[in-house]
């Protein structure tokens, strides 16, 4: 049997009930250029899928839009029926063209991409559907109250959030409960800090996009690069890492098509930083953010 290295990421309990290996798999990445289209490596991207199993990899993260739709396609491709494995996907956003996103939030744009993103995964309830965007030309209450009837329907299992703030948690909390929020956030990128720790005082699930980012601490000679060399590791999956450990309600996400990569990725995992390495690779991302802004 294959090593299930995700297995030592540790577990979160997504909305109390579904429960997954904290070290989860991005699906971003498994389209064409500008995450448009079908990828160029057709055969690699379903390979990666599926050997997420096999490494331990419960919890898959898509959305409606990429591709469009070609993600979640080759997942149902790849995994389907998919046992042990979770898979959430997104909805709130529309593509033109390649590198294009434009929110959409009316609900009945939203209840069309739940119905769709059932069909397109071959399943008769989602495990958790997210709110790609807010849309700022919609009435807030009009998206949370949409969610809240796909909840109550039973379309979806659980809802969260995306690139939102505290006030929008707290508003969307008032009509549905708010089981993860999915947020930028890396060692380099503390936008989110504060989203962070309120997702992690309320038992909310933070699912970091972007968590390999290291910035120009992945140089030759920065304190991460000599934290890596310790750890016989690279400057990536030391980043990876210390998302992993910054708290136990993060479920970090890193995508890719390749298969060489993702092993790469996961190996993550079993790198235990010392309280001292994460403090000092604290600091340092800090000040990279801090003189970023």
């Amino acid at each position: 049997m294959a090593d299930k290295i995700a297995d030592k990421a540790g577990t979160f309990s997504i909305g109390g009930t579904l429960t997954v290996n904290r070290l989860g798999f991005g699906a971003m990445r498994i389209t064409g250029k500008g995450i448009w289209g079908e990828p160029a490596d057709r055969d690699g991207a379903l390979e990666t899928l599926k050997r997420l199993p096999e490494l331990g990899v419960d919890f898959i993260d898509t959305a409606d839009s990429y591709g469009p739709d070609v993600s979640e396609w080759l997942i149902k491709e790849a995994l389907h029926p998919y046992g042990d494995v979770k898979i959430a996907t997104k909805g709130g956003l529309t593509r033109v063209g390649p590198d294009v996103w434009l929110p959409v939030g009316r609900p009945e744009y939203l209840r069309q991409q739940v119905h769709k993103s059932l069909r397109n995964l071959g399943v008769e309830q989602l495990d958790l559907w997210q709110l790609h965007r807010i849309d700022s030309k919609v009435p807030q209450d009009e998206q949370f109250g949409a969610i809240r009837e796909f909840l109550d329907e039973g379309l979806i299992a659980h809802a969260g959030l995306s690139e939102v703030s505290v006030d929008e948690i707290q508003a969307a909390s008032k009509v549905f409960k708010v089981a993860t929020v999915q947020n930028r956030y890396n060692l380099v990128d503390r936008t989110s800090e504060d989203v962070l720790d309120y997702c992690a005082e309320n038992g909310i699930g933070f699912i970091p996009w972007h968590p390999l980012a290291a910035g120009e601490l992945a140089s030759s000679g920065s304190l991460l690069d000599e934290i890596a060399k310790k750890h016989d590791a690279a400057p990536s999956q030391i980043a990876l890492a210390w998302v992993l450990k910054r708290s136990p309600v993060m479920m970090p996400i890193p995508g890719t098509s390749k298969v060489k990569h993702l092993e790469e990725n996961l190996s993550a995992a079993s790198i235990a930083l010392s309280d001292d390495e994460f403090a000092a690779l604290d600091e340092e991302g800090k000040k990279a953010f801090a003189k970023a802004a």
